[in-house]
Parts: C-alpha cells; sequence; structure tokens
C-alpha cells in the first residue's frame, strides 16, 4: 500500500491552453495518505476519471507530478505502478473459469502455483465466491463478475492501492448495499489504499472516511461525511451533498444609520456574528451569499416575533419524513420536518439558527473558527517572540 500525492497536477485535452476552463483538471496538490478509504465525488464530466487514469498511468498529466510514498511515477507505465483498478462494467475473462480469473494476475508474475492455490482460496472466501470457483465467469451475474474483477485486485499482494471507477453502476440497487459492506470489509481487514469514484453521495459516505468532493476539474473540499453535510467549504458542496440540497439566498451587507452594520436578506436581517461582520467589512464584500440546509431550518408551531413569516408552498410527505416548501422573500426554500410534526399551513414562522447559517464569497465558505485559529496562532508567535 502506498499514499498517493498529486503535486501541481493539471491536465489538458487542448493543445493550447490558455484558460482554467481549457482544463480538465485544474492545478491541485493532494494527498491520500497510506491505507485509507477515500472517495472520489462529482457529477458527470467534473474530471473524476481522468484524476483516476492519471494516477493509475493510463493518462500522463499535462503538468504536475504523481507520486507513490513520495516517489515520482509519471514515466512508469501501469503495470509498473502496481495499482489495481476496478471499472464500471466487470472485466473478466468469461471462458475462464472464476479461479483461473482470479489467478490470473499472480500466474502472470510467476507466483508458484501452491501460492496461487492459497491465495486465491483465501480471496474467494472473503468475496464469498468459493462456490463458484469452477464455474465459467460468462455464467455469472454482474454482481459476482464485479466481485472476480475486485478479486484480481486482491490477490496481489504487492498492489500499492486499488482505484474504483464506479464499480456499482450496473449492479441492481437491492445487491448495491451488499457490495458496499463487503468493500467496507476488505478495506478493514487488508488496510489498502482505496480510492473510489462515484456521483452518488450514499456510496461515497457508506464507503468512505474521507470525501474529496470535485466540481468543474477542481477539488473543492476533502473531509468527512458530517464535514462536507454540516460545514461545506464551497456553495457546491451544500448543493450537492444532501436531499435535498442546501438552501441558498442572497444578501447584502448594509449599514444601519447609527447602528451596526447587517447583513440583509430584502427587508429581512439575518443574524450572524459580529466577528462575521468584521471579516465581511475587511474584506470589502458587500455582497454574499448564504446558505443552510433544510434539516437546520427551525419551523415554529405558531406566531413568534423573533422569526420570519413566510409562506407555505407545498409539502411532501416522503414516510420517515417531510419537506416543507415555503416562499420567503419571493424564493422557494426548504425545511425538513419529523414524521410526526404538524403540517402547517399559510402562513407560518421559521428562524436560522446563527450557528447553521454560512456565509459564501465567490462560492466559497467564510469560516470564522479557521479565521480564529489564524489570529491564535499569529499571537502566541508574536508572544514567543
Amino acid at each position: 500500500m502506498a499514499s498517493i500525492t498529486l503535486n501541481a497536477l493539471a491536465h489538458t485535452y487542448t493543445d493550447n491552453p490558455t484558460k482554467p476552463e481549457d482544463y480538465a483538471i485544474r492545478e491541485m496538490t493532494h494527498v491520500w495518505e497510506q491505507g485509507g478509504a477515500f472517495a472520489l465525488l462529482g457529477p458527470s464530466g467534473c474530471g473524476k476519471s481522468t484524476l483516476l487514469n492519471i494516477i493509475s498511468g493510463l493518462l500522463e498529466p499535462s503538468d504536475g507530478e504523481v507520486l507513490f510514498d513520495g516517489k515520482r511515477v509519471n514515466e512508469l507505465k501501469p503495470e509498473e505502478r502496481n495499482i489495481a483498478q476496478v471499472f464500471q462494467f466487470p472485466v473478466v475473462y468469461d471462458t475462464m473459469t472464476v479461479f483461473d480469473n482470479l489467478a490470473f494476475p499472480l500466474r502472470n508474475i510467476g507466483v508458484p502455483e501452491y501460492k496461487v492455490k492459497s491465495k486465491v482460496y483465501e480471496v474467494a472466501e472473503i468475496l464469498e465466491l468459493s462456490d463458484q470457483l469452477t464455474r465459467k465467469a460468462k455464467g455469472l451475474s454482474a454482481d459476482q463478475k464485479q466481485k472476480v474483477s475486485m478479486g484480481r485486485g486482491l490477490v496481489r499482494d504487492d498492489v500499492s492501492a486499488i482505484l474504483f471507477d464506479e464499480p456499482l453502476t450496473v449492479i441492481d440497487p437491492q445487491l448495491k448495499w451488499k457490495l458496499r459492506r463487503k468493500l467496507k470489509q476488505i478495506h478493514e481487514q487488508f488496510n489498502i489504499t482505496m480510492v473510489y469514484v462515484t456521483h452518488d453521495q450514499l456510496e461515497a459516505s457508506t464507503f468512505a472516511d474521507k470525501i474529496a468532493v470535485m466540481y468543474n476539474g477542481q477539488i473543492v473540499q476533502f473531509g468527512t461525511p458530517r464535514e462536507l453535510f454540516e460545514n461545506p467549504a464551497h456553495t457546491f458542496v451544500g448543493y450537492f451533498i444532501g436531499s435535498p440540497g442546501m438552501n441558498f439566498f442572497d444578501a447584502e451587507l448594509k449599514s444601519q444609520g447609527d447602528q451596526k452594520a447587517a447583513l440583509m436578506f430584502g427587508d429581512h436581517e439575518i443574524s450572524v456574528s459580529d466577528a462575521m461582520l468584521t471579516r465581511l467589512h475587511a474584506m470589502g464584500a458587500d455582497k454574499v451569499t448564504m446558505g443552510i440546509r433544510p434539516e437546520f431550518v427551525h419551523v415554529w408551531d405558531g406566531k413568534n416575533n423573533d422569526a420570519f413569516p413566510v409562506d407555505v408552498d407545498y409539502v411532501e410527505d416522503l414516510g420517515t419524513y417531510k419537506i416543507l416548501s415555503f416562499l420567503f422573500n419571493g424564493q422557494v426554500m426548504k425545511a425538513r420536518l419529523s414524521e410526526d410534526q404538524k403540517v402547517p399551513s399559510g402562513q407560518i414562522y421559521v428562524s436560522f439558527p446563527e450557528q447553521w447559517t454560512k456565509v459564501y464569497v465567490d462560492d466559497y465558505l467564510i469560516d470564522i473558527a479557521d479565521q480564529a485559529a489564524v489570529n491564535d496562532t499569529v499571537e502566541e508567535t508574536d508572544h514567543a517572540n
């Protein structure tokens, strides 16, 4: 297993790139730590598969370096990188038995047959393929074939990492959760560096310890599923993670006569900390984007003078919970209601708890906590000097 470092990496399919939009992968530096279970999450066309193919050696990056355990591998062929890759569609030899499919990578590098048998039996048991070893691969179901594809990456002891490129796309929905659980068990048992590419946030969250969210050829946030949900670092993360996604609305920093400045959404003041107002003023950010997840919108049972009056648009009953759509200052927003919560109608009152109301400038989160940490570090350095 290996750590994988992308150092100032960028890739373009054009001959003479002149602007950021010409790059499928915009310049990035990123590290996948050794032995971790990671997901690369994003919509179609954001650069996920391109990035995976660069790591495996199927593509050479236009700029930058790929490092395995600190060693540059740009010039190494895919077979020299000791990377196993599982593709969207199962790659198996239909005329071979399951045993021979699993044994193929080992026999290809001259492993003694007694070791081949031992390793194949071990991996087959883990993947629940022991009773299929004598069957021809062409007679297997789609999920069994994908297990064989995964098994061919697991039989080798010298594999640096396993890369999965949307491996569950062709699998029936009722079987996906079984394979996701199996992948998690395999990672815990073998402690192999795994990178899992998907556009499905559920797949990413159930497999990975940390998720890299890609958007327009960039990794816009890297964190745990909880971090992505509770503290989206980019508006795209807020939109893409969660169902439904984050509520976003534009607000302006305005002075209130002799009073302190406030963030206003139309005629409504949105509560944020004094530290946030000071930071925005220092940045010269008069216009910002604000966001709050439907789960954190507070819907009051009755009139509340400290809340915003809004009009109910419609309610979706999803069984275990409901999604309330409401109109606030002419904009549709959503709130999540618990299963037993009263379904409101007409005019209702909602509030946005300050701790869950996020502020973005140019799509990126303004995080006061991070700034406070920086200030504390600077103060400590000044005192030390």
